[in-house]
């Protein structure tokens, strides 16, 4: 069964202004529309409800499992156990490190640009990826699936810092969501939540680097998306695959990075350890973030309100004070 695709790819005639309501922003008209429906048939949640923890956890992260079937499984783990979140011991993918290559080649601004026709983007948020430099990186490990809402809840309840996400209404926890991202949080939320782990589990955890969090979703080859050169709107939870919602965590296995991480691009924008700068060798660019925000935080990965623009493995972006930007994070830790 594949879903019936809710076609959604908008667009824009010119610039994006601050005039424009979030709904115009995710190319939905003012009044209500239907979007991507995942929903199963009464009779194949009775077959989900005859399998395993194990085996519904294995299901979500099957991509030959039509995807409302893995949509329906996760949900299902959500509301009992998800064997694969473990908040005291997280999943993590280990990358080598080394000599590594990150940003675009101003050569390439061009090219990007018009890839990206249509979406409004503005040449001075590409060039912002420019140079192409080489850093050198440690050992390392990186989340194989960004922070969820079970996990964040129990650095909540353990602390009781007043740190409830935006995402939770009316700071409830939502448990038909437990496994998918927590959004709506800070930098410094992500930070606090990395440094109570730490001190729980006797791991250092810590939020990744720009370049660790771009090496391990382009991977050696430098890939455009973290699963090829090509955006693909059932391999990311972005506006063009029309959810309008997070995923569960692993829910789209086809856009998995070279090394196995998940949900890099799409789902929840992903705050990393670095504020904005220049790269070495780039100039500074004061575009809409810059002037509105001043000094930020970047975030990577795109999410599911904005478009494919921001999936790109070397975009760098940051948290723009509108409702659309959704905010999560991913852990890392040196080896």
């Amino acid at each position: 069964m594949t879903p019936k695709g809710f076609n959604h790819w908008p667009v824009f005639d010119g610039p994006l202004t601050a005039e424009m309501t979030d709904r115009f922003l995710m190319g939905l008209p003012e009044h209500f529309q239907n979007t991507l429906n995942l929903k199963l048939p009464l009779a194949a949640w009775r077959q989900l409800l005859e399998e395993s923890s194990e085996q519904l956890a294995e299901r979500v992260e099957n991509p030959t499992s039509p995807l409302p079937w893995r949509y329906a499984a996760a949900q299902l783990l959500a509301l009992t156990v998800d064997p694969r979140l473990d908040v005291l011991n997280p999943t993590m993918i280990e990358i080598g490190g080394g000599q590594v290559e990150i940003g675009l080649a101003e050569s390439a601004v061009e090219h990007v640009m018009g890839e990206l026709k249509g979406l409004g983007v503005e040449r001075a948020w590409i060039t912002k990826e420019v140079p192409r430099h080489s850093v050198y990186l440690q050992p390392y490990a990186i989340g194989k699936y960004p922070v969820t809402n079970l996990e964040y809840r129990a650095f909540l309840e353990a602390t009781e810092q007043a740190r409830i996400p935006q995402g939770w209404a009316f700071g409830q926890f939502p448990n038909e969501r437990a496994n998918h991202p927590v959004y709506g949080v800070t930098a410094e939320d992500a930070d606090a939540y990395a440094a109570w782990l730490s001190a729980a589990s006797g791991q250092a955890y810590r939020l990744p680097s720009e370049a660790e969090w771009e090496y391990a979703a382009a991977g050696p080859e430098n890939l455009e998306y973290p699963w090829g050169s090509t955006f693909l709107p059932l391999h990311a939870n972005t506006a063009e695959m029309g959810l309008f919602d997070t995923s569960p965590v692993g829910l789209l296995p086809q856009g998995a990075s070279p090394f196995g991480c998940l949900d890099m691009a799409g789902n929840v924008e992903e705050y990393v350890a670095d504020d904005y700068a220049p790269y070495p060798g780039g100039t500074a660019i004061v575009d809409d973030l810059v002037s509105v925000v001043g000094a930020h935080r970047v975030a990577r990965g795109g999410s599911f309100s904005r478009f494919r623009d921001l999936t790109r493995n070397c975009r760098r972006h940051g948290k723009y004070p509108r409702k659309i930007y959704v905010m999560g994070f991913r852990l890392a830790k040196t080896l």
